[in-house]
């Protein structure tokens, strides 16, 4: 048995990254007896999602990511997607590179995953070029991931916004309610849906529900991150339930045509 472990800097009012990322991989442990997975935070002040906040906390990555070197992790996530999407168009590729060089400096090689550049690379894993999104935030942010996702080539065929700014009113909201709110949205043509572009917005109990009922790959930032999170362990990206990204890579149908 292998313990795999997992560092993650998150924003202080966060309450679901901690939630569906060890949700999904305790599902896993249950499917592949022999990895298991333990998981070490860090925090950064951020309670409003907010241009001036979220800039704030980014400030803070260096920090934590200099913590969660202590503990050796083998792989570190960074778990803000529009913190990171706000900056502008390939920021992420800056924040993993910071964060990676502050843990060299620390004494530790883990690689380093961003829940936005883990986005682009679920949406890619999916051969995905379309898609639709729900995010809980202010439709100028909402704008914001919407052109970070196209400038890096992906069509957002059409965003709903929820509009909920308390970063702990989002990790309230109940993620049953996003089998609703996806009906609102324009879905022709489109490769995938993003259910949540947020690991704040909670999701799982969605994700493959939705997926069953549209017939089309269902992702969310904290899927795409969990697949990247495995990925870059070595591992095979399949957790039961939770969508085609996480199906495993033996899945055929796991990619569109």
């Amino acid at each position: 048995m292998t313990n795999h472990h997992i560092g993650m800097i998150v924003p202080s009012s966060n309450l679901t990254m901690e939630t569906e990322l060890p949700r999904m991989l305790r599902a896993r442990e249950e499917a592949e007896p022999g990895d298991r997975f333990v998981f070490h935070s860090a925090r950064a002040r951020m309670q409003h999602v907010d241009p001036e906040q979220l800039r704030a906390m980014n400030a803070q990555a260096g920090r934590a990511a200099a913590e969660l070197a202590d503990a050796r992790p083998d792989v570190v996530a960074t778990a803000c997607l529009v913190a990171i999407m706000a900056q502008g168009p390939g920021y992420h590729c800056t924040a993993e590179d910071d964060i990676t060089r502050v843990l060299r400096a620390e004494g530790s090689a883990a690689p380093v995953v961003s829940s936005a550049g883990a986005l682009l690379s679920g949406i890619a894993a999916l051969g995905a070029r379309k898609i639709s999104i729900i995010t809980p935030y202010l439709k100028p942010l909402t704008k914001a991931v919407a052109d970070y996702l196209e400038d890096a080539g992906v069509e957002v065929v059409d965003a709903l916004s929820l509009e909920v700014p308390d970063n702990l009113a989002v990790a309230r909201l109940d993620p049953a309610d996003l089998r609703e709110h996806y009906r609102k949205l324009d879905l022709s043509g489109v490769d995938a849906l993003v259910l949540s572009a947020c690991v704040q917005m909670p999701s799982l109990p969605s994700i493959q529900p939705v997926e069953d009922e549209i017939g089309l790959p269902v992702l969310s930032a904290a899927t795409a991150t969990t697949y990247r999170i495995l990925t870059e362990l070595g591992l095979e990206p399949r957790v039961p339930g939770a969508g085609r990204l996480l199906a495993g890579t033996g899945d055929e149908t796991r990619r569109p045509a």
